[in-house]
């Protein structure tokens, strides 16, 4: 902290510690300086940027399929696996999928979807609700609150 001094000065101190006077604030008033090796400045700040990246986390879609007959423990062995990877932000897809006479009895797959939903409605959101796709399948997806 050297105080307000003249641009000149400032500079003659970074050229003889043989640094850079780098403006850290342009909007303040006088401008705010630092002497500083700018070089390594910029490979620390691009060494952090690419360390938050490294560290970010890519979303995917987890698939739970189910089907009319499913029993109610394996339903919520299933719902406990969706809470692991609604914990570890990804989104998750459940699928009823209806073979043969099952196609019969949406009702019931719209039961079993309705279900999954409220008992996971503390940490997920609805993101597309319950509904037809294609013949067979009735899907719905639930997205980390």
């Amino acid at each position: 902290m050297l105080g307000v001094i003249p641009t000149s000065e400032a500079q003659e101190l970074a050229n003889e510690a043989n640094l850079d006077l780098v403006e850290v604030a342009p909007t303040e008033r006088p401008p705010v300086c630092r002497i500083m090796d700018y070089g390594k400045f910029k490979y620390e700040q691009s060494k952090r940027q690419s360390r938050n990246q490294k560290t970010a986390h890519q979303v995917q879609v987890k698939e739970i399929r189910l089907r009319p007959k499913t029993g109610n423990h394996d339903i919520e062995f299933k719902i406990n696996k969706a809470r692991e990877f609604l914990a570890h932000r990804d989104k998750v897809k459940v699928n009823i999928m209806f073979r043969g006479r099952e196609n019969a009895h949406h009702e019931r797959g719209r039961e079993i979807l309705g279900n999954v939903i409220a008992m996971l409605e503390d940490v997920a959101k609805v993101e597309k609700s319950p509904g037809m796709e294609g013949g067979r399948n009735m899907t719905a997806v639930l997205a980390p609150k």
